[in-house]
């Protein structure tokens, strides 16, 4: 079965302090029997007999993105797009992540929009990028502003923007118990930092179909 790797290192992504030495599964395996017997559960029960490993095959598929650097999928590029001169812009790409605080799901919608200068890329690619960063323990802020930075280095468009808006299940199932409160977050690079008027505009275009 293939494991989870560290996250490799790369200046078109932003870095994350290296990580201390993997324990092996089978430490991985007891640390969850600790756990349910912590939330008052007998691990040696019928139903939970094979619930560690149920876990680990859960959270590789969770956090894969720490098996490669998201940044690879954008190494493929085209430098043929006719006379466009306008913004590539994909909505609506799942964002299924997990909360780094509580290790919870978030789970919502990137929007991504860049202006090309000499460079674009698969449209497939951008939704690749949001899931590579996703399948990490983040926050909302840092995927939004990962995926704005790798994909303005990688392409060295004119522009980047960047919006993601989710429901955290730390603020719906625990806590304040709030069904329903949606986070917002953007960033942009570039010439959409820079000039107020095509920041508004792409923005706008951004949010469209969602009020």
């Amino acid at each position: 079965m293939t494991e989870l790797l560290p996250p490799k290192t790369s200046q078109r992504s932003v870095t994350r302090r290296a990580p201390a030495a993997r324990p092996s599964r089978d430490e991985a395996v007891t640390a969850i029997r600790t756990l349910l017997k912590w939330i008052g559960e007998n691990p040696d029960r019928e139903g939970l007999i094979e619930t560690p490993d149920r876990v680990l095959r859960a959270y590789e598929e969770f956090f894969a993105g720490y098996k490669q650097d998201p940044a690879d999928v954008l190494e493929k590029t085209f430098d043929e797009s006719g006379s466009y001169n306008g913004a590539v812009i994909v909505r609506d790409i799942d964002v299924r992540s997990h909360c780094e605080h509580h290790m919870v799901p978030f789970i919502g919608k990137a929007h991504v929009a860049y202006l090309p200068d000499a460079k674009v890329v698969g449209i497939s690619k951008l939704a690749r990028l949001v899931n590579g960063f996703a399948r990490r323990l983040q926050i909302q802020e840092r995927l939004t502003a990962e995926v704005a930075r790798t994909l303005m280095s990688a392409l060295k468009p004119q522009g980047v923007a960047v919006i993601v808006e989710a429901e955290h299940h730390c603020m719906t199932m625990r806590g304040i118990r709030n069904a329903g409160a949606t986070t917002v977050t953007q960033h942009l690079c570039g010439i959409y930092e820079e000039n107020a008027t095509l920041r508004a505009e792409i923005l706008r275009e951004l949010r469209r179909n969602n009020g």
